[in-house]
């Protein structure tokens, strides 16, 4: 059975997709092929190269990623990431798709045309820090003749790409639909906007996983919540842990 593993969109919430994903290694399940947007795509990238999920979390604990965002003000956003790039490199030298050990879909928005678009072949840095540019927040980014920004805002949890490549989708959305504090800052304002906008056609993917991972405790973090990286980590992970135990008993009292 091939197993295709779709990560969404999410800032900082997304590092609970690591979590969620060493819990399921752990019950023997590891995907065949990634579908990722914005930070679903960034981590999805570095589970494709190879990289364990406690890899991933040392190599967040060691970069510090607000220096990598540079001000733009003037231009079309009031951040530009394409330092970022730097931390791709990095970890992933060869910088491409054909690279890594399993295949990786990466979800991204044609800002002008109004197209979404997926990268799965060539260089592969600039797709996924495009995936991540989130509107009016992040400047989009220029790349083979488009204009790029955060796969989000039309396809937040990407099942389409890798639907006919799988024949067990596990989705994992870290972006919950109510929230448990107030919102205080702009940047929050702009992406709750965008994940309330993208709620209906983001329930109607939920029916097409044969797992859906959602962890209901994300809704105390925010986009930017980087300094809580173990928090998040262990919300995904204790959280699937969880539902993998739950449903490995009902399966049982079903036989």
């Amino acid at each position: 059975m091939k197993v295709g593993l779709v990560l969404s969109g999410g800032g900082a919430r997304g590092i609970a997709h690591i979590g969620a994903v060493k819990a399921l290694m752990e019950a023997r399940i590891k995907p065949d092929i990634i579908s990722g947007t914005s930070s679903g795509a960034f981590i999805g990238a570095m589970l494709a190269h190879g990289y364990l999920p406690d890899e991933i979390m040392e190599m967040i604990a060691q970069t510090r990623f607000y220096p990598y965002f540079r001000l733009g003000f003037g231009v079309t956003g009031l951040l530009q990431m394409n330092r970022l790039e730097a931390v791709l490199w990095k970890y992933i030298p060869e910088n491409t798709f054909e690279s890594l050990k399993t295949p990786l879909v990466v979800t991204v928005t044609d800002i002008v045309s109004g197209e979404e678009l997926q990268f799965r072949s060539g260089e592969l840095a600039i797709p996924v820090l495009a995936s991540c540019c989130i509107p009016g927040l992040f400047s989009p980014i220029l790349f083979q003749g488009h204009e790029l920004v955060d796969g989000g805002v039309l396809n937040n949890l990407p099942v389409e790409p890798i639907m006919n490549e799988a024949d067990f989708l596990i989705g994992v959305h870290c972006n919950p639909f109510t929230l448990a504090k107030p919102l205080k800052r702009t940047t929050e304002i702009i992406y709750r906007s965008l994940i309330l906008a993208m709620h209906s056609k983001t329930k109607e993917r939920f029916k097409q996983c044969n797992l859906l991972i959602e962890p209901p405790e994300l809704n105390r973090f925010g986009i930017f919540d980087f300094r809580k990286a173990d928090q998040l980590f262990n919300v995904g992970y204790v959280y699937t842990k969880r539902l993998l135990e739950e449903l490995e008993m009902n399966s049982k009292s079903l036989t």
